[in-house]
């Protein structure tokens, strides 16, 4: 008979940890983004930096709404973000407000979602609030909520499929619904602009490689195993490859009534097809070389912005400056190393999740056909940047180093109320204000 009373008892563990949802941070950090981002929003007055495509051709939309017609304008990208801001338009009339009201719905949706994303894939509270200070704080999305441009309703749907792929994952019980919204949002970022194309890509690939791992015999029409209970691999496909296709053919529809009798539909001519390939063609043009057009290590060190205004306008010398945050975008890169490692180390899916999502969006300039490039082309990889962070904070924090974690975040804090003149168009002292906020010559 086996000594029952010498083995050792197993110590105590306690119940499992359920960590408080965060929700309602989820809703006053975006809520305090929208605050700020609000302020001067209808300054300047005219349209400024790229504001001078997006706005022809969302006026043509809202031609076209009020049964004038209208011209096919900007074709080069797809017309989701276009109509968007055209709705801005609608219930804000052709100013200021309504050109930029969107932009402004799309990056406060973009904190919330981000977090709510980070939230379900981490479980973990204190990275979930770090994160959404870090986004408020990074300068990128705040930039891009304050301008008619179309990069902000890329990354708000690509933080909203994120959050609910999480989801679905973490609450299988409501998986169907939540792969549907997936689907759902991949489409409207398709829809917005190509950038999104490698993390559109990467939701079905995941899902597959996971199904794949568990081994199923049926591996196809299987409901078990992971990532998602319940679900396919057939039915997946559905949400996460052919709805998004459906969802992104579907923002062009209203584009076979764009046309004039002068310039009859140019959709209706050619067919979605053939518009495709204009649309690439346009993409892949040799552009002049531009004063501000940069390379992806300097996107990745910070060393090269875009002023978007720099101008006396509206009673004043004003600017606005894209650059990163210069704390954060820097500390981020050690902390995607680290979570590339413990995330190998642990099997933590968040952690290797941030470091692939990073690695797609970013790879995709290293071999994309465009001759020049922005550092706008950056603001979907930095928000994996700063969710690195925030992971990483997370772990200094469970650690015992608290004057770390809360220290870099009062950090970023800090750095975005010292640039906050020039993020957010404030009147500036005069022509040379400039040299203040410009500490490096790719700042200039």
């Amino acid at each position: 008979m086996p000594d029952a009373v010498s083995r050792p008892h197993p110590p105590h563990t306690g119940p499992p940890s359920h960590p408080r949802d965060p929700f309602v941070w989820c809703l006053v950090i975006p809520a305090l983004f929208a605050l700020l981002a609000s302020v001067r929003i209808a300054i300047p007055s005219q349209p400024y930096f790229d504001e001078v495509h997006y706005l022809p051709a969302a006026r043509e939309w809202l031609s076209l709404w009020n049964g004038e017609g209208g011209a096919f304008l900007n074709r080069e990208h797809p017309p989701l973000g276009k109509e968007l801001i055209a709705l801005g338009m609608a219930l804000a009339g052709d100013n200021p407000l309504g050109w930029r009201i969107m932009p402004l719905v799309a990056g406060t949706l973009a904190v919330g979602s981000a977090m709510r994303a980070l939230w379900h894939a981490s479980h973990d509270r204190f990275a979930c609030i770090a994160f959404g200070v870090l986004l408020v704080s990074g300068f990128h999305l705040f930039v891009h909520a304050r301008i008619a441009m179309l990069d902000i309703f890329m990354a708000a749907f690509l933080a909203l499929a994120a959050w609910q792929f999480a989801a679905a994952i973490r609450e299988p019980e409501t998986g169907r619904v939540r792969l549907a919204a997936c689907g759902a949002a991949i489409g409207c970022a398709l829809a917005s602009k190509w950038n999104a194309v490698p993390l559109a890509m990467s939701f079905g690939l995941v899902f597959f490689a996971a199904r794949l791992s568990a081994g199923r015999r049926r591996l196809f029409a299987s409901r078990r195993g992971v990532p998602v209970p319940g679900i396919s691999l057939v039915e997946a496909f559905v949400w996460l490859g052919l709805f998004p296709l459906a969802i992104y053919a579907l923002a062009f529809a209203p584009a076979y009534a764009l046309g004039t009798a002068a310039e009859p539909s140019v959709l209706a001519e050619q067919g979605l097809i053939d518009l495709h390939r204009e649309m690439l063609s346009l993409q892949q043009m040799v552009l002049t070389p531009h004063a501000y057009q940069s390379t992806w290590d300097q996107w990745v060190l910070n060393t090269r912005g875009i002023w978007y205004l720099y101008a006396n306008v509206d009673g004043a010398q004003r600017g606005v400056l894209l650059i990163g945050n210069p704390l954060t975008m820097l500390l981020g890169l050690p902390a995607l190393a680290w979570c590339l490692w413990d995330g190998l180390r642990r099997a933590d899916w968040a952690k290797l999740a941030v470091v692939a999502g990073y690695v797609a969006s970013l790879g995709l300039w290293l071999v994309a056909p465009k001759p020049v490039q922005f550092y706008y082309h950056y603001v979907v990889p930095s928000l994996f940047v700063l969710a690195a962070l925030a992971l990483s904070l997370a772990d200094l924090r469970a650690r015992g180093h608290h004057w770390w974690s809360y220290g870099v975040l009062a950090g970023s804090v800090a750095l975005f109320a010292v640039f906050y003149p020039i993020l957010s168009a404030d009147a500036l002292d005069g022509p040379r204000s400039f040299a203040d906020w410009a500490w490096i010559a790719g700042w200039r």
